[in-house]
């Protein structure tokens, strides 16, 4: 989930100006044995989006709570109201985050502040889920400041898309690990997950898929104590060389 590397290498033409067809994906995955893989057909990897929510009360002294307008029990209110797209507004059997990361208000015990600033993060896994989040943060946030009488500004970004591995493309990578590192070698009955991925640009261009590579039993993704591991090299040259070799014939 860093910068958005592929989409800048789209916008300055890499894919319209050298004609690619396809495109092919790797990241490397802990807890997978070094020289396994796995793949997820469909959506693999969920869009992600940001909620930056800025509120503006009445602020004044703790102990005359009636003369002000506190935008922190607004803020606590709408933390709680933000739950509800998950819970009460999405279909149970489609996957939806809705994370509030940051709450930031006052500095003094005895002053009810001025103001206050919610972030969060927003995930779904389907075009449509992503748009009845988005429709639904928006008409919640409007309605629950309403009600407390604060004034405020919503800036929602949309981020990654869905990482959709295109099941053509998914079958031929599999048919490739199967038959360079064995019938065993490759998982594909993984389950999505809600990280995300800027890859998923690419595929939103072209057909292609996005393949995790065992890092073996290391620590998680952005702990501190990751440390990649360099068996899984040649294992990952060796499936692109693989990838090739055999694409080729085949796509002539």
């Amino acid at each position: 989930e860093g910068g958005a590397g592929a989409k800048a290498m789209i916008d300055d033409g890499l894919i319209s100006r050298f004609g690619i067809q396809e495109v092919y994906g790797m990241h490397n995955k802990p807890g997978v044995p070094v020289g396994k893989f796995e793949i997820a057909k469909g959506p693999a990897m969920a869009a992600a989006d940001r909620i930056h929510i800025k509120i503006e009360g009445l602020g004044g002294h703790a102990a005359a709570p009636h003369r002000v307008n506190d935008p922190i029990v607004a803020s606590c209110a709408l933390v709680s109201a933000l739950q509800t797209v998950a819970s009460r507004n999405a279909d149970p059997l489609e996957s939806i985050v809705v994370s509030v990361t940051a709450l930031n208000a006052g500095e003094a015990f005895n002053v009810i502040p001025q103001t206050a600033e919610i972030k969060g993060s927003v995930r779904t896994l389907t075009p449509q889920t992503r748009e009845l989040a988005q429709k639904r943060i928006t008409e919640i946030v409007d309605g629950v400041m309403k009600a407390f009488g604060m004034k405020y500004e919503l800036e929602y970004h949309l981020g990654y898309p869905v990482t959709f591995n295109h099941h053509g493309q998914t079958d031929f990578v599999t048919s490739v690990a199967k038959e360079v590192f064995g019938s065993d070698a490759i998982t594909t009955d993984v389950p999505p997950t809600m990280g995300s991925e800027d890859f998923s640009f690419m595929l939103e261009e072209r057909p292609g898929a996005f393949i995790n590579i065992g890092n073996g039993d290391s620590a998680g993704l952005h702990h501190p104590a990751y440390e990649f591991n360099d068996k899984a090299i040649p294992v990952g040259v060796n499936y692109w060389a693989s990838l090739i070799e055999i694409s080729m014939p085949q796509r002539g």
